[in-house]
């Protein structure tokens, strides 16, 4: 299962409420260097969230309409 980025947040929050979103409709996601990011480096240090390859275009549609 290779993973690919779809989104950087300058926040581990922002990234957690995107990754809950996803796995709320089904899609697994990984939040990677969380932990970097929520020192509030900003574009130094993003979170970056990851899932399957094969979901980035669903994921991505996913987050598009959250704000919805």
């Amino acid at each position: 299962m290779p993973l690919a980025m779809v989104r950087e947040y300058s926040s581990r929050i922002d990234g957690d409420v995107a990754r809950l979103a996803l796995e709320a409709e089904g899609i697994p996601a990984v939040l990677f260097d969380a932990g970097v990011a929520s020192l509030g480096l900003g574009p130094i240090a993003s979170a970056r969230l990851m899932v399957d390859e094969s979901d980035v275009d669903h994921a991505k549609a996913i987050l598009d309409g959250a704000g919805d």
